[in-house]
């Protein structure tokens, strides 16, 4: 059984676990790659092996049907995990690289990939699993220790972790702490090597301050609100079926999902009928009484949803609007004719209320969507190459995704992540590991009379013979100007900068 009563950590235990997560990495024990591969077999065990504990955590915290929780949680991270094992040694491996003609003489130049050191993870509470587990995976394969703050909003959730990060993982590299904004803002004293903060932007800015005192890398993966724009030529039911399943997985409280929909006076009575059938079919005509449907978080979250809906100026509720504070539950809510500076179009709304603003075309859209924040993610429904290709050229988002919602977000050789207010950095796969490391710029020189030889030009005393041949090597031609001779010239005076640099040495 999970429980709701979550301990706060003290001043004290959050100084000894960052104290014992750097003495862990400086030790060295997490840089094997022996060491990594273990502890992400034990990370999807503990998924595998708890499968139902986790089932039922998110259940008490957020109303989570299993089906979402392992299609939207799960998953997601045993593949994270799984993209990690196969490729570990790859990603790992030192780079060479070819080196430029004036170091091609008794020189290797690599990359070597390095770990951060040790690093903060805070996590959010809408899929608190997931959004834990992936950054994770980058520490662990990275070669990092990490201290983990999950979210107090999701109490079964962080306590389901704190238990199981203890019982599986090494727990001198790897160890949560628990707490609210205190806690939080005590674990930002501290010098980190890396921070990852998966949340709002409000928070982010705070964390930014925070790391700006020790100058520590950040990755911001933060939210917006992200339009879907639809082609009134586009196939209006698929369309409608697909924005309904963004729009209310997880009660709309998806970091991407569809915040707001952009469409032309001649499509939208069609595409709202669509809506309000794709609605009854996910979760019947009272979405209340379907097991499938969520719940908001909290209190604070559903009078935050509701202030907005009532206090919109503009706007009429199409399809919902029934809300339950005892239940949490606020239904699958459109609003048609949405003015563009209503209320409802200030901040990410975060849960399933989907405002649609009346646009003339598709220019008309494109100026919209430049007018705000960029957003994490931009949805296009269109079979018109011309009119998807004209959104993605003029705009700018985290992503963008065409005729669906989500989906990107499970794809792990794409990158995740924001741009501008919406994010900083990316993750997923590779850019996970990428994410935790450091490539550390490597040259390794022969010390002997003929690479000394090869030298020879850049020693004093200068002389205009040598400045003239030092340029003929060092400063490169531009391609659009050079001939076959001189693609080859360089060789040549190679040649004759290592014989007189022989002589000199002889």
């Amino acid at each position: 059984m999970t429980s709701n009563v979550l301990h706060f950590h003290t001043d004290a235990e959050i100084h000894k676990a960052t104290e014992t997560a750097r003495q862990t990495f400086r030790s060295g024990i997490t840089r094997p790659l022996k060491y990594r591969r273990h502890q992400l077999e034990q990370l999807w065990r503990l998924i595998d092996d708890n499968t139902d504990l986790i089932i039922e955590a998110l259940k008490k915290d957020l109303h989570k049907h299993k089906n979402e929780t392992i299609l939207g949680e799960l998953i997601p991270a045993k593949e994270e995990i799984n993209d990690a094992l196969e490729h570990l040694e790859e990603w790992a491996k030192d780079e060479k690289v070819v080196p430029a003609l004036v170091n091609r003489m008794g020189v290797t130049c690599l990359k070597r990939k390095e770990p951060k050191g040790t690093t903060l993870i805070i996590s959010p509470w809408n899929y608190p699993f997931f959004l834990t587990i992936g950054p994770m995976v980058g520490a662990i394969a990275a070669g990092c220790t990490a201290v983990i703050k999950p979210s107090e909003v999701a109490p079964h959730s962080a306590n389901v972790m704190t238990d199981l990060f203890a019982r599986y993982l090494d727990n001198s590299a790897y160890i949560v702490i628990n707490g609210a904004a205190q806690e939080t803002t005590k674990l930002l004293e501290y010098k980190w090597d890396h921070i990852f903060y998966t949340g709002n932007g409000m928070v982010a800015k705070i964390i930014m301050r925070a790391a700006a005192q020790h100058l520590t890398s950040l990755t911001l993966e933060l939210g917006g609100k992200s339009p879907a724009v639809i082609d009134e030529h586009a196939n209006l039911a698929v369309a409608a079926k697909r924005i309904a399943f963004g729009k209310t997985f997880n009660a709309g409280q998806t970091c991407v999902a569809p915040d707001y929909v952009l469409i032309t006076a001649k499509a939208q009575d069609k595409f709202v009928t669509e809506l309000k059938k794709a609605f009854d079919e996910l979760y019947s005509k009272n979405p209340q009484k379907s097991t499938d449907y969520g719940r908001i978080i909290n209190n604070r979250h559903f009078h935050r949803l509701s202030k907005v809906l009532h206090e919109n100026k503009s706007g009429d509720i199409v399809i919902g609007g029934e809300t339950d504070e005892q239940d949490l539950y606020i239904a699958p809510t459109v609003i048609a004719n949405v003015e563009r500076d209503d209320k409802l179009m200030e901040d990410e709304l975060f849960g399933p209320l989907l405002p649609m603003i009346q646009v003339a075309d598709v220019d008309d859209a494109i100026e919209y969507i430049n007018s705000k924040d960029e957003p994490l993610a931009l949805y296009i429904f269109s079979s018109n190459k011309k009119f998807a290709n004209k959104i993605m050229d003029s705009t700018r988002s985290g992503a963008i995704l065409v005729n669906d919602t989500l989906m990107h977000v499970a794809e792990g050789n794409l990158p995740f992540g924001g741009t501008g207010p919406s994010g900083m950095g990316s993750y997923h796969g590779k850019k996970s590991f990428d994410a935790f490391s450091h490539e550390r710029s490597t040259m390794v020189k022969d010390l002997n009379v003929v690479s000394e030889a090869a030298m020879s030009v850049r020693y004093a005393p200068y002389n205009d013979t040598n400045l003239k041949v030092a340029r003929l090597v060092l400063e490169s031609v531009p391609r659009f100007k050079k001939s076959f001779i001189l693609k080859h010239f360089k060789w040549v005076v190679f040649a004759i900068i290592f014989g007189i640099g022989f002589k000199r040495f002889a």
